[in-house]
């Protein structure tokens, strides 16, 4: 898992699958290492094209979205 966000340009044309177990070597989209485990990705979509920043430490309140938790978290 990352600390810090990851910053991405969000196609309304696309689904995407943010990586909620922090497994992925595709952060922060999901590529399926989470399987035989009990976590399980996140499915979105945006309604019009933007940059957002994607959660990178996995504790956000607003998945997939980073709410800046990982500025309280322990080094």
């Amino acid at each position: 898992m990352a600390k810090l966000p990851y910053k991405v340009e969000l196609s309304s044309e696309n689904k995407y699958f943010w990586c909620a177990c922090g497994l992925s070597l595709t952060q922060p989209f999901c590529d399926g290492s989470h399987r035989g485990s009990d976590k399980k990705s996140l499915n979105f979509e945006v309604a019009v094209p933007q940059t957002a920043w994607l959660c990178g430490c996995k504790m956000t309140k607003n998945p997939p979205y980073c709410d800046g938790t990982h500025n309280q978290l322990e080094e």
